[in-house]
């Protein structure tokens, strides 16, 4: 059994009886009093994150976790179908496992966090920033490159994002996935 000394980024651990992974810590001396660490604790279910301090030297339960890559082939009814790209084992997802479905395209290759004892799927990264085509979106008006004002589009994911009003349908964008957001134009 680990320590908080063995706390880091992305360690998952049970707390409370369920699995949550760590998105911040710090280590905390004050002048007065015992040491103590004080956590962001994300649930790996629902992906709440919660605020938990620790007291120095407590135990926590480290669940073993492997990261795998899996290329996405296509969604069927409420989850997603998912190919492990070395040995082609196909595994479906849920859809309340993947945080940004939305932006999903089939041939990405996403990371799968798995339960390593239970082989159990906890988590799907899909890729930070995803290359997509523009479907949809109002046409553009030369000379409106100079403000910053955005307007509604649609890509070929389905998902709709806002965009410059220099964009126009048919145009590659990139598009960050955490953010939801368009970073810039993909040229030809």
């Amino acid at each position: 059994m680990a320590s908080t000394a063995d706390i880091k980024n992305g360690l998952c651990m049970k707390h409370n009886g369920k699995l949550v992974q760590v998105v911040e810590f710090l280590h905390v001396k004050p002048g007065k009093g015992p040491a103590f660490v004080r956590t962001k604790l994300k649930n790996i279910e629902t992906g709440r994150v919660v605020d938990h301090t620790f007291p120095s030297g407590h135990k926590i339960d480290v669940i073993r976790i492997e990261n795998r890559p899996y290329q996405y082939l296509y969604p069927e009814g409420d989850g997603y179908h998912f190919m492990h790209t070395d040995t082609y084992e196909q595994v479906f997802i849920d859809k309340h496992l993947i945080e940004k479905p939305e932006f999903l395209k089939e041939g990405d290759v996403c990371t799968i966090i798995f339960h390593a004892e239970e082989e159990l799927p906890l988590v799907v990264n899909i890729p930070l920033f995803i290359e997509a085509e523009v479907t949809y979106t109002e046409p553009g008006v030369k000379g409106d490159t100079a403000t910053n004002t955005m307007k509604p589009a649609t890509i070929d994911t389905g998902a709709e994002i806002k965009v410059p009003l220099f964009i126009n349908t048919g145009d590659r964008i990139k598009v960050d996935t955490q953010k939801g957001q368009y970073t810039e134009r993909v040229k030809s």
